[in-house]
């Protein structure tokens, strides 16, 4: 499959996104993709993680069989939830050394460095069976449970696409209810990211991914009016982005915007917030591929790509980096901007330098061995 460079960019957007959303202190965090669309980088996230699923299903499964693409998705299901336990004891520990070096933080709850120390295999256990999933890192949870089913719902999405999108639609309706039912660390039952909801959002990717040459050219002769419907729609999502944050005099319009929908639940997945990434995604794909495809050939477009193909490793390390960079900005009471724009521009450039290392591990393993030669 060959790679789609803007498609690497936006996921690697994505992952530097997640990192300063959850530094409270970022500098460069009022102008991630939540200051301005009603969705965030969550569901950027998940829905190009459907769309990748798609493509490299169909690739697979044509070249080596359905068989093949299900043993394929249901390792990478092993790697995430290995990912997901790593990840969250390697986050602890990080977050116990800074508590011990007196670096306070409030990114991460500070319990996870008192549990991995005093209960480590309790903490490992809770982690392994998903009972918890520790902030910055549930996300990745919920792409646990979506890809493990992968190997059953895609055969299913592409033999009956319209049955599936219906079934999909019904569980989305019935997300809160059926979330609540499955055991979990939080009082009110489920997972923080609730899958039933979000799993419509990742499917519609994966749809993408698998039908995009059946559908594109027909909605291809609508593309002016589907250019105007989104671009509406993205306008009203910059509405509720930015209008609560003007104060009372403004704020009232954002009242007035928000008022058919009444509150926009992020955790199970709003159709306001679901409505306003596909709309995001058209205009992306469509009229706007040409500058988004420049923008990926330029320096800062391809450091992105590396960091969006730098997979579980760049995940793993936006989450540490969170932690280390609250830490930083914690340091000798409130940073200043200038300090904080110092450490926002330190975590890219080690999220950075973790992706470049990983690729170029990754080129070695590939190339064959010449020992022997």
């Amino acid at each position: 499959m060959n790679r789609i460079i803007a498609l690497d960019m936006l996921r690697g957007y994505a992952l530097v996104a997640i990192m300063l959303d959850h530094m409270p202190d970022s500098a460069l965090r009022r102008y991630t993709l939540s200051n301005f669309a009603v969705f965030d980088a969550a569901e950027l996230f998940v829905l190009l993680s459907g769309f990748l699923v798609g493509l490299v299903w169909l690739t697979v499964e044509t070249r080596d069989g359905r068989r093949a693409a299900q043993w394929r998705f249901l390792r990478r299901a092993v790697q995430v939830w290995l990912a997901l336990v790593l990840g969250g004891v390697l986050m602890a520990l990080t977050s116990r050394l800074l508590f011990e070096l007196d670096m306070p933080h409030t990114a991460i709850w500070s319990q996870y460095a008192r549990w991995v120390i005093e209960n480590p295999l309790g903490y490992i256990g809770t982690l392994a069976t998903m009972w918890m999933q520790p902030n910055l890192l549930d996300v990745l949870a919920l792409y646990v449970v979506v890809l493990a089913f992968v190997p059953l719902t895609v055969p299913l999405l592409k033999r009956y696409p319209w049955a599936f999108a219906a079934g999909s639609a019904l569980m989305w309706y019935f997300a809160e209810p059926l979330n609540a039912m499955l055991p979990n660390h939080r009082s009110q039952g489920g997972m923080l990211f609730n899958p039933f909801g979000w799993q419509a959002l990742f499917h519609a990717g994966v749809a993408m991914g698998l039908f995009r040459q059946q559908f594109m050219p027909v909605l291809r002769r609508h593309a002016r009016l589907l250019t105007i419907l989104a671009t509406l729609i993205m306008i009203y999502s910059l509405g509720l982005a930015q209008l609560w944050r003007h104060g009372p005099e403004i704020k009232q319009y954002w009242e007035v915007l928000r008022a058919p929908f009444g509150a926009i639940n992020k955790w199970s997945l709003d159709p306001v917030r679901f409505t306003a990434i596909l709309a995001a995604a058209w205009l992306v794909a469509v009229p706007l591929s040409g500058l988004f495809a420049r923008l990926a050939g330029t320096a800062l477009g391809r450091a992105l790509a590396t960091i969006g193909r730098g997979g579980l490793v760049s995940f793993v390390a936006c989450v540490i980096l969170s932690v280390l960079g609250d830490a930083l900005m914690n340091m000798n009471g409130d940073p200043g901007w200038s300090r904080s724009l110092a450490v926002d521009l330190w975590t890219l450039g080690a999220l950075w330098l973790v992706a470049e290392l990983n690729a170029r591990r990754s080129t070695r393993s590939r190339q064959p061995n010449r020992a022997g030669a």
